[in-house]
């Protein structure tokens, strides 16, 4: 009988566990960040766009800090411009869908069709500009049950320390300190989910021989097949 070989590591180096830690602690920090725009910039957009114009520039936050802080999930050269290759245009149509949602049909029924198929077009558009698609179906499960699992979560702990706040004086420092609490532990959970779930599909999603191709290439071509 033949011992089982143990599991190849992506040409990153790291191992799944490395990956996903890397993917909590990296994404958490950024979700964090552009959750602040929320908590500390929210009432400025009213009357100067909204909801709309509030997670617009979340959103920008998001794409725009990612690639400092989580380039290393990807194989090769010139990482940065490589992972904004694959994660911009993933989550810039997971946004959309999911803000979509949320317009059309509100909180429940809005959040759980929006991280349904935010989730798999997230993936989706992430397996195709990495090349690999044999673990696509793996990597979409895990990735909308743990994004969902910190989503959902982060509501919950907003509205306890939103309840704790609301037994402070109104208008009182207290008071407004737990109401910012509430909304930033919402991007902490919701990173913290989100974040293992990319950790996670972003290893899967890429093998030893797997650098990001331009769309429509194959990524098994190598300098032999090119000399041929």
């Amino acid at each position: 009988m033949n011992a089982s070989l143990p599991e190849p590591s992506p040409a990153t180096g790291l191992s799944r566990f490395q990956s996903v830690i890397l993917g909590t602690l990296a994404f958490t920090a950024v979700s964090t960040l552009a959750f602040a725009v929320w908590a500390f910039g929210g009432n400025w957009f009213r009357g100067r766009g909204g909801e709309p114009a509030m997670y617009a520039v979340i959103a920008v936050v998001f794409m725009g800090l990612t690639g400092a802080f989580l380039h290393p999930l990807l194989t090769g050269s010139r990482r940065w411009l490589r992972f904004y290759g694959v994660f911009v245009p993933a989550f810039l149509v997971y946004a959309v869908i999911w803000s979509g949602f949320w317009f059309w049909l509100g909180s429940g029924a809005g959040e759980w069709l929006g991280a349904l198929v935010g989730s798999a077009a997230f993936i989706g558009i992430s397996a195709w500009r990495l090349g690999q698609w044999n673990s696509v179906l793996l990597a979409g499960i895990v990735f909308f049950v743990t994004h969902t699992t910190g989503y959902f979560a982060g509501g919950k702990t907003m509205a306890h320390f939103i309840g704790i706040g609301r037994t402070e004086p109104a208008r009182s420092t207290a008071r407004d300190r737990w109401f910012l609490m509430a909304k930033l532990s919402w991007g902490i959970a919701y990173g913290l989910g989100f974040g293992a779930g990319l950790g996670y599909a972003y290893y899967s999603l890429q093998t030893r021989r797997s650098i990001i191709q331009p769309a429509g290439t194959n990524p098994s071509n190598g300098p032999h097949d090119i000399a041929r």
